[in-house]
């Protein structure tokens, strides 16, 4: 493979014209990049609420090996890559004089790739996250299931709505602005929510879907506030909003996890979900200057 082996456009539908069949050769891995340019072929770059991305695919011999996409300012998101692929990747991206503040993928091909940058641009890289990707098998509802219902989220609650997703960023860190204005470019905006609510109609517990795509969907986020937590409502909604998709027709369930929650991994564990690979996110410092030893 050589660097220019990598293949760069801002047209979505070019990249899913040559990339497609690549993405939806193993959905489940691939839910990122499914996910996104399914948004941004349905709804336009602004649907980003920034300038579309850039997409690359690693292509020889007519075969498409790889994927990446990233936005302006933002790092960078790659499909699996051996450290070969990573090196031409790194090469590529020094060449056209574009700086990464990070760089998020399964975890051989983040390693791999930070320690390639690394050689072509000295920066160092550090750890910000470990994440558990995990494959719905046997749907298993928990025993006791807590009293209330599901139900789809409606226009009519779209503040409460947008108010949970504000603090179910804030809960995981995630540095966004979310209101009225906002609301299209967030990554939020796309997906149906389902509620749980008790008997009497309180909604306790949230439950996002990404649309089906490739024969796949991912549950994201799942949110219960803090002083209902402990009563089972994240379980039922997960449940709630996994027999839907299945219902949907989706031949894969996926979500993600924070390797360092031990509840949530725990629980999806219990109703079902099998945790496939990791991926993580390392943050790159760049280097210093070398001195120039004048005065």
């Amino acid at each position: 493979m050589r660097p220019d082996d990598w293949h760069l456009t801002e047209d979505v539908e070019d990249f899913l014209a040559r990339a497609g069949d690549f993405l939806r050769s193993r959905p489940a891995l691939h839910t990122m990049p499914l996910t996104l340019t399914e948004k941004l072929r349905a709804l336009g770059p602004a649907a980003s609420g920034t300038r579309g991305p850039v997409f690359g695919r690693l292509e020889r011999d007519g075969e498409v090996h790889a994927t990446f996409h990233r936005f302006p300012s933002r790092g960078l998101s790659v499909t699996s890559l051996t450290p070969e692929q990573a090196d031409t990747l790194a090469a590529r991206l020094v060449a056209l004089g574009r700086p990464l503040p990070y760089v998020s993928a399964d975890h051989g091909t983040a390693t791999a790739f930070a320690e390639a940058w690394r050689r072509h641009t000295g920066a160092t890289s550090s750890l910000r996250v470990r994440l558990h990707l995990y494959r719905l098998g046997t749907l298993t509802p928990p025993e006791p299931f807590p009293e209330g219902r599901g139900r789809l989220v409606g226009e009519q609650d779209h503040e409460h709505l947008m108010r949970w997703c504000r603090e179910f960023a804030a809960d995981v860190g995630e540095a966004v602005t979310i209101d009225a204005a906002s609301w299209a470019g967030t990554r939020f905006a796309e997906k149906r929510y389902t509620y749980w609510e008790t008997p009497d109609g309180t909604p306790v517990s949230m439950a996002g879907v990404n649309p089906l795509v490739a024969g796949q969907v991912r549950v994201d986020p799942v949110y219960t506030p803090a002083h209902l937590r402990g009563r089972g409502y994240a379980a039922a909604v997960t449940v709630e909003v996994s027999r839907a998709a299945l219902a949907a027709g989706a031949e894969e369930v996926v979500l993600f996890t924070n390797s360092a929650n031990p509840t949530s991994n725990a629980l999806y564990q219990r109703l079902g979900y099998e945790r496939i690979t990791d991926f993580v996110v390392y943050d790159f410092t760049a280097a210093e200057p070398e001195a120039s030893g004048l005065a």
